[in-house]
């Protein structure tokens, strides 16, 4: 009677540690040591329009969000991609078959935003989009910008998000990752499942994936 008891609990136990994983998911340091030289990454980026549907390992999926938009000075808070005025108005979140997850940035690690699977939102017409394990969805926040018009918000949102997605792309090229900058997406529905303030702009995604065989 008391294994039984014992085994219920280390049942309990484990099905609330994995509840917990699904809301929250704790990425790994980031392995600053892998990859290829800067220059050569470069060389051998490109866009790619076939994916695997292999689920990333969890330290690719760590350090892919970290080359996007990570913390790479803790003292001074400062990221791997510039923002016009520091604002980082650039949020990324993840769309994965579990949900949609948001990517905090101090803390390292995925905040569920919405259960489910909703990646053909993204995916559009492309049914191919719609079945990489991840999709990194990137959101500007212009109300973070300390001073200027709209409009000129606007333009310092597209160039910070061009650069958070310059740093997916090259990441993934390093790594042997493949991905590709999309601007299509059903921004009404997204903006709907994300419940988005008016000053959010769902500017770029990318999906990521293995290459595929």
């Amino acid at each position: 009677m008391k294994k039984i008891i014992v085994c219920f609990c280390i049942l309990v136990l484990a099905s609330s540690l994995f509840s917990q994983n699904l809301n929250t998911i704790v990425l790994n340091p980031p392995d600053l040591t892998r990859g290829l030289p800067v220059m050569k990454a470069l060389s051998v980026r490109a866009s790619v329009k076939e994916f695997d549907t292999t689920r990333l390992k969890l330290q690719d999926l760590s350090d892919l969000l970290w080359a996007a938009n990570g913390i790479n000075r803790p003292d001074v808070g400062k990221r791997t991609a510039p923002s016009a005025q520091n604002a980082q108005d650039i949020d990324v979140y993840v769309f994965m078959n579990s949900g949609i997850y948001l990517y905090n940035a101090p803390k390292h690690s995925l905040d569920m935003v919405v259960e489910n699977d909703h990646r053909g939102f993204i995916a559009g017409k492309q049914e191919n989009v719609a079945w990489p394990p991840v999709i990194c969805l990137l959101v500007s926040d212009i109300s973070r910008f300390h001073f200027g018009a709209d409009s000129l918000k606007l333009v310092w949102a597209a160039e910070d998000a061009g650069i958070v997605s310059q740093n997916i792309s090259v990441f993934c090229a390093s790594v042997g990752l493949v991905t590709r900058p999309r601007a299509g997406m059903d921004q009404e529905k997204l903006r709907a499942i994300l419940n988005l303030k008016e000053t959010q702009h769902l500017m770029l995604n990318h999906p990521v994936s293995y290459k595929k065989e």
